[in-house]
């Protein structure tokens, strides 16, 4: 696997990239979306484990001040609006994780970039999906330190996350662009799910065509331990026709197996196992202060108690390809405008705000 595939969002494309334009898909963004509020719920259960159990897990948790970092120049919040969660599932390439998978790469990518919409009265949710490759305008941000990042134009929306600002940066730029406060954050790291197949005992995957390259594997079912789990869903050339069309199919069909596994052992049933699978996710989670501890994530699990995943409506962002860069896309008018006015006054979102050009719908 090359460089290029460890660097997602920079400018240097594979070879497979810039062969014409790419069709966005979001299937593989649905899935990920179900796993990453499964498994949120799922983390929750492991508070009743005893005090050590207890402290020991909140420990594991990083948490992101969104007030003190994002200060006043914020969207206000509406009374009666519902709740707004961003997710992110971040791919970081660093340390331990980038040995895992062809050398060190610095910095981070979020390539799930999803704003979840709760009503008031919590019955249904909708699903915001942002394509990695689109090009947005980065306001001004602070680091950790309070220094002051310039803003930018023209910026993949996944390579924010890196920019200096973290998270709360990604969080200020959706705000931006939609005029929704972020209620809460959720980030998941990518590689996250090497601890959490492995306190799982492996995950059954099956393959219609094989993978030939950093991992190799025929047609046919496998069980993968943690570290081919995180090979696995972060293939892209060696499989298919080695675009990232074909890393989404892989982490759609990883993430279904994923779910599968949990519903098969049963976690909820088993005190031990669930606290094992807890103490790998929470060490994966970065969240707002709000929910940056059990008691917190608990308690807001237990309100989302009446949310179907099932039902869960996903819309992408109506997006249309660069006129400049083809291989990027940009939000289009007047179905963006319209899909974050929805979301804003808690209203059914129309159809005409879910049509994007890059898709052909």
């Amino acid at each position: 696997m090359s460089h290029d595939v460890m660097t997602p969002g920079r400018g240097t494309l594979g070879p497979s990239e810039g062969r014409g334009r790419r069709r966005v898909r979001t299937r593989g963004q649905r899935v990920r979306r179900v796993l990453l509020l499964t498994l949120l719920v799922l983390l929750l259960a492991a508070g009743g484990t005893g005090w050590w159990a207890y402290s020991h897990l909140n420990g594991n948790i990083d948490s992101v001040d969104l007030d003190q970092a994002l200060g006043d120049d914020r969207p206000a919040k509406v009374p009666d609006s519902g709740q707004n969660i961003l997710v992110l599932g971040s791919d970081s390439r660093a340390g331990a994780n980038g040995e895992l998978d062809h050398g060190n790469v610095s910095g981070s990518r979020s390539d799930t970039n999803m704003l979840v919409h709760i009503p008031e009265g919590r019955k249904k949710a909708t699903a915001i999906s942002i394509p990695r490759d689109t090009l947005v305008t980065r306001p001004e941000c602070k680091d950790k330190d309070g220094k002051t990042i310039p803003g930018a134009n023209r910026v993949m929306i996944n390579g924010i996350i890196g920019s200096g600002g973290g998270p709360a940066c990604v969080v200020k730029t959706i705000e931006k662009m939609s005029g929704i406060r972020v209620d809460h954050l959720v980030k998941v790291e990518f590689a996250g799910f090497k601890g959490l197949v492995d306190a799982l005992g492996g995950v059954d995957v099956t393959l219609d065509k094989p993978i030939k390259g950093g991992l190799n594997l025929d047609a046919g079912t496998h069980r993968l331990n943690g570290e081919d789990s995180l090979k696995f869903v972060r293939t892209r050339h060696g499989y298919g026709d080695g675009s990232d069309l074909g890393r989404i199919d892989l982490q759609q069909k990883f993430m279904i197996a994923m779910l599968a596994e949990i519903k098969k052992q049963d976690m909820l049933s088993s005190p031990a196992k669930l606290y094992k699978l807890a103490d790998a996710g929470t060490k994966a989670l970065t969240t707002d202060a709000e929910l940056g501890s059990l008691k917190g994530l608990s308690d807001f699990g237990q309100s989302m108690n009446g949310v179907d995943p099932a039902t869960m409506e996903t819309i992408m962002l109506p997006v249309a390809y660069d006129k400049i860069d083809k291989n990027r896309v940009v939000a289009v008018e007047p179905q963006s405008g319209q899909l974050w006015e929805a979301l804003r006054n808690d209203q059914p979102i129309p159809a005409s705000a879910k049509k994007s050009p890059a898709t052909g719908g």
